[in-house]
């Protein structure tokens, strides 16, 4: 029998992540400058960006989604584009299209807003399904078609989705597999009420407070890399595939997670870690992220409905029920 060595034992402790908890805790605080609170959304908006995720906001109108999407982009020194989708939005409209160049007597690209790093698709459930196809293959892809030709996107690239759950008339619901394609759901609740108090507060000096570029796209890219190195061990894979399996079996869902999302607790979780400073996954990482990466993935029963249980009780459920490993 062969015995590994020390230092294929101890491989994955000799990973040095800090530079990915640096640029985390630099870019975290830059960004709560400008936004009082959701510590939590903030960290789990960068794990989607380590990962090469997209994030779907959801909340009541007026709670900052747009500011926190724009200002992480100005702290990362990456490329932003904000797009308001309305019935009316085409898909050329955030692709792009062809036009004559009378100087250059041909058909020249223009190039849409997907052509960016970060892009914010404001109320996105309030476009037209041939709009959604259109950002589904830019997301799922990480390329886009125009008129027969086929462009990749730049790196980093990321989708911010906000829909407010209220006003709904008008609006074209999400097909399955486009939300599917949403790395984390994350919902923004009102502020705690000092926090209330200080965003007015900070009103009231007028003095807004500009953000510092943090790091860069190039930066960005390596610690992508760089997390795909973290170390997860055999026993943390079998549980998450037990909480995976656990949602397919559970008598109150009518419809369980896929396996893209054992991959996304997976990736994520190896996130986390870095973030925290760590070269390996601890089922807490794992625990921590299971809610915002299934709660968009569960359809449960209508009679469960009926009971007042909501997706979030559900995964907290199966969290409590499956053994955590030692």
């Amino acid at each position: 029998m062969t015995v590994p060595s020390k230092a294929e034992k101890y491989e994955h402790e000799e990973l040095d992540v800090t530079p990915i908890r640096e640029i985390a805790q630099e870019v975290l605080s830059e960004v709560s400058r400008v936004i009082v609170g959701y510590g939590e959304i903030l960290q789990q908006l960068f794990i989607s960006l380590l990962v090469n995720g997209h994030v779907l906001l959801e909340g009541v109108p007026g709670l900052g989604k747009t500011v926190m999407a724009k200002t992480f982009a100005e702290t990362l020194g990456i490329s932003f584009r904000r797009v308001q989708f309305t019935p009316d939005l085409l898909p050329a409209d955030i692709t792009g299209t062809k036009i004559f160049s009378q100087e250059k007597g041909e058909f020249v690209l223009q190039r849409g807003p997907l052509f960016a790093n970060i892009v914010l698709a404001d109320e996105i459930n309030r476009s037209a399904p041939k709009t959604q196809a259109a950002l589904l293959e830019a997301m799922a892809e990480r390329q886009i078609t125009i008129e027969g030709q086929t462009l990749a996107l730049e790196k980093p690239f990321m989708v911010i989705a906000t829909e407010n759950p209220v006003e709904m008339e008008g609006t074209y619901p999400l097909p399955e597999a486009q939300v599917d394609r949403f790395l984390f759901k994350l919902w923004l609740d009102y502020p705690e009420q000092d926090e209330e108090v200080e965003i007015m507060r900070r009103q009231l000096s007028g003095d807004l407070p500009s953000v510092q570029q943090i790091t860069s796209g190039p930066e960005i890219l390596a610690a992508q890399n760089l997390v795909n190195q973290v170390y997860i061990d055999e026993r943390i894979l079998k549980y998450i595939r037990d909480l995976i399996l656990k949602t397919r079996s559970h008598p109150q869902v009518q419809m369980g997670c896929g396996p893209r999302a054992s991959l996304v607790l997976m990736k994520c979780s190896k996130a986390r870690a870095a973030i925290l400073g760590r070269s390996y996954v601890t089922p807490d990482d794992v625990r921590a992220l299971t809610v915002p990466a299934l709660n968009h993935r569960i359809l449960l029963k209508p009679e469960a409905e009926l009971e007042g249980l909501d997706v979030k009780a559900v995964v907290k459920n199966i969290l409590e029920e499956i053994p955590i490993p030692i």
